[in-house]
C-alpha cells in the first residue's frame, strides 16, 4: 500500500535491505505535556526562541523575546488549527490554573500563518506562529506547554512542544570538569554550579528551589538538584563529588541535504524521480575507545535549501535510507536513530531493523532538506538504554548543558521558572 509519504524505494546498490513503510502512526504513546507528534502528516515541526533558527525555546517574561512555532502538513490544502498554552510545574505535569491566571487576552487562538509549497516533489502546507502575541501571551513564569490542535476541538490534537518562561530572580555560575570517579574520568564529564539567591525570600532552599541539568536539551537524561553540597547564605552550592556526572558520549553523526545535486559528506548516492531518495553511507560503531573530533550542532537540526530562495516553502523531502554495521545482535537489542529532528524519541518511526541477508540494521526517515544531527541509541531486550553502547563516551566531547531553576515557595500554586544557564564545553580546534 502506497503511503502519504510516497513510495518506499529499495536502492539497487544494496542487493537486501529493511523498507520501512509508515502507513500508520500511534498517538497513544505520545504525551500531551511532551514534545509530541499526534498526527502521521505533520513533520519537520521547528520550535525556537526567534532571534535565532535552533535556538532553546526560552523568553523572558515582559521582554520582547518570541518564539517561533513552524511544521509542515503533507497532505497539503489548508487546516483549522488552534493552538493554546498551559501552565506546567518543572515535571510537565499540568499547574490546574484557571487561564485567567496565568493567560493575558484569550484562552485560544487560531493559526492564521500559512503558505504552500513551490516547486517541490512532495506537497505541503507550511504553518508558522510566534508567541507572545497580542492573543495569547502569558501572565506568569514557568514551563508552558503548546498546544496546537484542530477544528477547534482540544480533543483533536495535533502537536504539543515544551515553552519555557523564564523571570530572572538568581545568579547562576556554572562549569563543566572531568568525573571526580577514577574509573570514569576518561568518558564522563561533571556539571558543578552554584546559586546566588540574593535578597528572594527563601526559608528553605532544599524544598523551594529545585534545578534540572540537561544535556543537548535532553530531557530523559536530565538530573535534578535539590540538596546544595554547601550553603553559605544566599549563596548555594553543588559540587559533590557524586552529583551530575554525565557520560559524555560522542560528536553526533551528521548530513547535509541542502541540495540534492551533489553528494555532500555521508551521501552516498542521491536519486530523483518520482522521489527523491538518498542512500547514505554505512555508519560505523563509534564505541571505540579513541577519541576523535567531529564538529556537530548538538543534535540539532536546520530546515534549509541551498538552491531556493525560502525553505520554509521551498525546501523539499526525501526518503533517507541508513544503514548501521555493528557486531551486536538483533537478539540482544535493539537500536535506534535519534537527534532534536525527532525529540530523541525511541519508538517505531526511528527503530532500525535488522536485514539479515546483510548482517546490518536499516531505517528510511523521510526528512526535508537541511542539516541534521543524529546518533544511535541501542536498547538491550529488557528495554534498557546503555548509553554510549554504539557511539562510546569521551570526556572530550563538546556538548552543550542547561541549567534550569525552578521555585516554588511555600503556599504557592505554581512553580516558577527563575533561572537559566546555557554552558558548552569549549569546541576543539
Amino acid at each position: 500500500m502506497k503511503s502519504f509519504i510516497g513510495r518506499c524505494f529499495l536502492p539497487q546498490i544494496i542487493l537486501s535491505a529493511v523498507c520501512l513503510v509508515i502507513t500508520g502512526f500511534s498517538a497513544s504513546a505520545q504525551s500531551q505535556y511532551a514534545d509530541s507528534i499526534f498526527r502521521p502528516e505533520i513533520k519537520s515541526v521547528e520550535f525556537y526562541n526567534s532571534r535565532k533558527q535552533g535556538t532553546f525555546p526560552i523568553i523572558t517574561l515582559g521582554s520582547a523575546e518570541k518564539v517561533t512555532l513552524a511544521f509542515d502538513n503533507l497532505l497539503g490544502g489548508s487546516n483549522d488549527y488552534s493552538y493554546t498554552i498551559e501552565h506546567c510545574d518543572a515535571n510537565w505535569n499540568s499547574s490546574n490554573l484557571s487561564t485567567t491566571d496565568y493567560l493575558k487576552n484569550y484562552s485560544d487562538d487560531h493559526i492564521t500563518g500559512f503558505s504552500y509549497s513551490v516547486g517541490t516533489i512532495q506537497k505541503y502546507t507550511h504553518y508558522q506562529l510566534k508567541l507572545p502575541n497580542e492573543n495569547i501571551a502569558p501572565k506568569i513564569p514557568g514551563n508552558y506547554i503548546l498546544k496546537v490542535y484542530q477544528d477547534g476541538d482540544p480533543s483533536k490534537l495535533v502537536l504539543t512542544r515544551k515553552l519555557y518562561v523564564l523571570s530572572p530572580k538568581i545568579m547562576i555560575n556554572a562549569e563543566v570538569v572531568p568525573s571526580d570517579d577514577n574509573s570514569t574520568r576518561q568518558s564522563n564529564q561533571k556539571v558543578n554550579f552554584t546559586l546566588n539567591y540574593g535578597a528572594l525570600r527563601i526559608q528553605n532552599p532544599s524544598a523551594e528551589l529545585r534545578t534540572l541539568i540537561m544535556q543537548n536539551r535532553r530531557p530523559e537524561t536530565g538530573i535534578w538538584n535539590t540538596q546544595p553540597t554547601y550553603i553559605n547564605g544566599p549563596l548555594l552550592t553543588f559540587n559533590d563529588v557524586t552529583q551530575n556526572d554525565f557520560p559524555g558520549g560522542n560528536e553526533f553523526r551528521h548530513f547535509d541535504t541542502r541540495t540534492f545535486k551533489l553528494n555532500s559528506d555521508r551521501i552516498l548516492r542521491i536519486l530523483k524521480d518520482t522521489a527523491n531518495d538518498v542512500i547514505m553511507l554505512t555508519d560505523p560503531d563509534l564505541s571505540r575507545p579513541d577519541y576523535s573530533f567531529t564538529f556537530d550542532q548538538d543534535g540539532n537540526f536546520y530546515i534549509l535549501n541551498q538552491d531556493g530562495t525560502d525553505p520554509r516553502i521551498d525546501a523539499d523531502y526525501a526518503h533517507m535510507f541508513f544503514t548501521l554495521s555493528t557486531d551486536r545482535s538483533a537478539n540482544s537489542g535493539t537500536p535506534y536513530i535519534v537527534g532534536l529532528f525527532n525529540n530523541y524519541k525511541l519508538d517505531d518511526n526511528s527503530r532500525l531493523h535488522m536485514d539479515p541477508n546483510t548482517g546490518k540494521f536499516a531505517t528510511l526517515q523521510f526528512l526535508k532538506q537541511g542539516v541534521y544531527d543524529y546518533a544511535y541509541v541501542w536498547v538491550d531486550k529488557n528495554g534498557n538504554v546503555v548509553p554510549g553502547a554504539l557511539e562510546g563516551n569521551h570526556f572530550e566531547t563538546e556538548n552543550t548543558y542547561q541549567l534550569l531553576v525552578y521555585y516554588r515557595p511555600a503556599g504557592s500554586r505554581w512553580e516558577e521558572l527563575i533561572g537559566s544557564r546555557e554552558l558548552t564545553t569549549a569546541k576543539k580546534q
